[in-house]
C-alpha cells in the first residue's frame, strides 16, 4: 500500500488562505464563463482551453486535493491556476 503524502497540510501554499483564494477565483471565473459565455467569445479555442485549465487547478487547490505525482501537483497547483485564472478576467472583461 502507497504511503500518503507527508507534506503539512496547512503550510505554505496550501494554507487555508491561498485555497481560498484559488476556489472562490475559480468559483467566480467558472460563473463568467456559463452566464455571459459571449464575453469569451473574441478568444480562441487554444486561449479558452488555458482558462478552462486554470479552473480546474483553481478547483483543485481550492478543495485542498495535493497529488501525489509532481508533475500533477505542478499542473494542478497555484503556480499555474493563477496566471491561468488572471487571464481568464482580463479576457472577460477585454470582451
Amino acid at each position: 500500500m502507497r504511503q500518503a503524502m507527508t507534506m503539512p497540510a496547512h503550510s505554505g501554499i496550501y494554507a487555508t488562505l491561498p485555497r481560498m483564494i484559488s476556489l472562490l477565483l475559480a468559483i467566480a471565473l467558472a460563473g463568467l464563463i456559463l452566464t455571459y459565455p459571449r464575453a469569451f467569445a473574441h478568444a480562441g479555442h487554444g486561449l479558452l482551453s488555458l482558462v478552462m485549465l486554470g479552473v480546474s487547478a483553481g478547483f483543485v487547490h481550492g478543495v485542498g486535493f495535493i497529488p501525489e505525482h509532481k508533475a500533477w501537483r505542478i499542473l494542478f497547483g497555484p503556480w499555474v491556476a493563477w496566471p491561468l485564472l488572471a487571464a481568464g478576467l482580463l479576457l472577460f472583461l477585454r470582451g
